[in-house]
C-alpha cells in the first residue's frame, strides 16, 4: 500500500504563514522601521547573514528560497506589497536560514530586531499575527529540511542521533542523508569518511566537519553567539527549562534586563516530554518541546537575551565593584556580570551503578524519548526504567511506535510516584507491561546494546531479554556544579535550600521564599530543595521569583543611594 504523505504546515496554515498586511497595518509597522530600496536582482538577505529583523514590502516583489549546504535550492514564497520577511530567529538577530532576492525594483521598510520586539509589544493584535507567522515559518523550515546543516551518516548511528536531538531541541532546521541512498552524500562519504568515521556535517557555508561535537556544529551554523557582554544585567538566569524560561518571561516583561544561559538547549527535561496533559490551559495536552518553544519566543519578544548553548562553569557569589555584582564564568572564557542570579539548572536522571552503562549511552541507552528515538524503535520491544511522570509519558508515547513497552519499577506500583491520568493511560494500553519490584542488574552488547538483565527484588529471580533500546528515568540528582565554590546551603541530597529554611550567615537578613543563603541568588524549579518536580510548579516558581528580585534590587538601590548621599558623605568626613 502506498504511504499517504502528510500535508505540510504550508499546506494547512499557509495564510497564517504568509499574511498580507493592509494599509493600516503597514503604517503601524512603518513607525518602527526605516525606508529601504532594492534594485532588481539585488540580494535582500543571504542564508548565513546576520538577522535583519523584519522587511515589509511597500512595492515590488521579493522571492524567498531555501538553500541547503549541498547547494540545492527550494523555492518558498514570492512576497508582494504587504508581504514581509522574517521568522523567530530574527527576534534576536540570529543568522538567516533563507535567501531573498528582489525580483523587481523594491521599496520596503526594514525593522531591526530591537525595534521588531518593540513593535510586537506595542501593537498587540498585529504583534500576535506577526509572531504566529514567524513561528510557523520556522516550523516550515524545519519540516522542509532544506536549509541549515546536512548530516551524512547512518540514521541509527549514535553521533547522528545525538546531533539530531541537539538541533531538533533547539529548533534548528537540518537534514540527514544516508550515504548509500543519496549520490551527493555518497560522494562526500567516499572523500571524507575514512575508517572509524560515523558522521559528516556540511555547514551552511560549505565547510565539512568530521565527527564534530555539538558545539562545533553550533558554531558553524552561527547558533553560538560569541559577542562579549560587558553590560551589567539585572538578572542572570542559568538554565532554560520551564522554571528558567518562566522567570525570563516575567522578568523581561517587567522591564528588567535579563540574560538566559543553558549548556545545551531550551526546555530542559520537560522539553523531551512527548505530551504533557495536566498543565493548566491545555486540555488536549501539549508536547514539552512546543510548550518550551513558545516560552522561548515569548521571552525574546520581551527582550530577554538568550545565550544557548553556553555553559556556565562557575559563579562567584562574592560581590564585586561599585554595583555589588555577581560574576559568572563561561566555559569559553567570557565573564557575565549581573546584580542577581537565578539558578534554574534542574536535575538530571540518575545513572545506576552498572558496568558498561557509559559505553551504551547513545548506543541503545537513552535518557529521553523524542520522535527520533521513537522511529528507530518501530515495531521493537523496549524497556523503560522508572515510575515517575517522565517515565509514564515516555511509555505512552513509545507504545504508539514500539511493538511492546516493558516498564520496570522498584516499588510495588505507580500510585505513589505518577499522576493518576498517566496510570490510567498505561493500564489502558495493551502493549505496555508493568513489572513492579524490579531493578536492572546487567547490560550486554558490543558496539551497541544487545540485551538487558533485571532481577526481582523480592526473590532475586533474574530475567534476560534481547533488545536494542533501554530508556532510563530514575530519580534525580541536582545540577549544582556551577555553585560548588559559592557556599550556598544545600540539603542532604544536594538541592539548594531557600527561604526561611536557610541558616543564613547574615543574622539580620531574612531570605525571600525562593532566595538562597546568599542574598540576591535565587533557586527555582527542580534544583531547589522542596520543589514539587512538576512543570506547572517550576513555571509558578519562575514567575514568583521575579517579585523577590524586584525587592532585592530595590533594597540594593536604596542602600547605594544612602551610601552616596550628601548626608552620608558628610558623616564620613566627621
Amino acid at each position: 500500500m502506498a504511504q499517504v504523505q502528510q500535508p505540510s504546515i504550508a499546506d494547512t496554515r499557509g495564510a497564517q504563514m504568509f499574511p498580507t498586511l493592509g494599509v493600516a497595518d503597514i503604517a503601524r509597522v512603518a513607525r518602527f522601521g526605516r525606508f529601504r530600496r532594492y534594485s532588481q536582482g539585488e540580494w535582500v538577505v543571504r542564508a548565513g547573514d546576520a538577522g535583519m529583523g523584519m522587511t515589509l514590502i511597500l512595492s515590488g516583489e521579493i522571492t524567498v528560497s531555501q538553500r541547503d549546504s549541498l547547494g540545492h535550492v527550494t523555492p518558498i514564497h514570492r512576497h508582494g506589497p504587504g508581504g514581509f520577511l522574517g521568522e523567530v530567529g530574527q527576534l534576536s538577530g540570529r543568522p538567516s536560514f533563507i535567501d531573498a532576492i528582489a525580483e523587481t525594483e523594491v521599496e520596503a521598510v526594514e525593522v531591526s530586531p530591537p525595534q521588531l520586539r518593540a513593535l510586537l509589544i506595542a501593537e498587540a493584535d498585529l504583534g500576535e499575527r506577526l509572531t504566529r507567522a514567524f513561528i510557523l515559518r520556522r516550523v516550515g523550515l524545519i519540516e522542509a529540511g532544506a536549509s541549515g546543516a546536512t548530516l551524512i551518516g547512518r540514521a541509527k548511528a549514535a553521533p547522528v542521533m545525538r546531533l539530531r536531538s541537539f538541533l531538533g531541541r533547539n529548533g534548528y532546521p537540518h537534514q540527514q542523508l544516508e550515504p548509500d541512498q543519496n549520490d551527493d552524500a555518497k560522494a562526500l562519504a567516499d572523500q571524507y569518511m575514512t575508517e572509524g568515521v560515523q558522521m559528516l556535517v556540511i555547514c551552511p557555508g560549505g565547510d565539512v566537519l568530521v565527527d564534530p561535537t555539538d558545539e562545533e556544529v553550533a558554531r558553524c551554523m552561527g547558533i553560538v553567539d560569541m559577542r562579549e557582554r560587558p553590560e551589567l544585567y539585572d538578572v542572570a538566569i542559568v538554565g532554560a527549562g520551564p522554571a528558567g524560561l518562566s522567570a525570563a518571561v516575567y522578568a523581561a516583561s517587567e522591564g528588567l534586563s535579563v540574560l538566559v544561559m543553558d549548556c545545551r538547549s531550551f526546555g530542559g527535561q520537560a522539553g523531551a516530554s512527548s505530551r504533557i496533559e495536566n498543565y493548566l490551559g491545555f486540555p488536549t495536552g501539549i508536547s514539552g518541546q512546543a510548550l518550551a518553544g513558545r516560552a522561548f519566543v515569548q521571552a525574546q519578544k520581551f527582550g530577554a537575551d538568550m545565550l544557548i548553548p553556553a555553559k556556565v562553569t562557575e559563579m562567584s557569589c562574592e560581590r564585586h565593584g561599585e554595583d555589588d555584582e555577581l560574576r559568572l564564568a563561561l566555559e569559553d572564557g567570557r565573564t557575565v556580570r549581573a546584580r542577581t542570579a537565578v539558578i534554574a539548572t534542574g536535575a538530571r536522571y540518575r545513572r545506576p551503578d552498572l558496568d558498561a552503562l557509559a559505553r551504551f549511552e547513545g548506543r541503545g541507552v537513552w535518557y529521553w524519548a523524542s520522535p527520533i528515538e521513537a522511529r528507530i524503535c518501530s515495531r521493537q520491544t523496549v524497556v523503560i526504567v522508572g515510575g515517575g511522570n517522565s517515565a509514564g509519558q515516555a511509555a505512552v508515547f513509545l507504545a504508539n511506535h514500539a511493538a511492546k513497552v516493558i516498564m520496570l519499577v522498584r516499588g510495588p506500583g505507580l500510585a505513589a510516584t505518577m499522576s493518576r491520568y498517566l496510570i490510567d493511560r498505561i493500564q489502558g494500553t495493551a502493549n505496555i507491561e508493568l513489572l513492579p519490584h524490579q531493578e536492572l542488574c546487567e547490560l550486554e552488547g558490543g558496539d551497541s546494546l544487545e540485551a538487558v538483565c533485571w532481577r526481582d527484588r523480592r526473590n532475586g529471580q533474574q530475567r534476560r531479554l534481547a533488545l536494542q533500546h533501554l530508556f532510563m528515568f530514575i530519580g534525580a540528582e541536582p545540577e549544582t556544579g556551577l555553585i560548588s565554590q559559592c557556599g550556598l546551603e544545600l540539603d542532604q541530597a544536594g538541592f539548594i535550600i531557600t527561604g526561611r529554611a536557610c541558616a543564613c550567615p547574615l543574622s539580620q537578613y531574612k531570605p525571600e521564599l525562593l532566595e538562597s543563603s546568599i542574598p540576591g541568588v535565587f533557586a527555582v524549579g527542580d534544583v531547589r530543595s522542596g520543589s514539587v518536580k512538576r512543570v506547572g510548579g517550576a513555571i509558578g516558581e519562575g514567575a514568583q521569583v521575579v517579585a523577590s528580585i524586584h525587592q532585592y534590587l530595590a533594597r540594593q538601590d536604596a542602600e547605594r543611594a544612602e551610601r552616596t548621599s550628601p548626608a552620608a558623605a558628610a558623616r564620613a568626613t566627621v
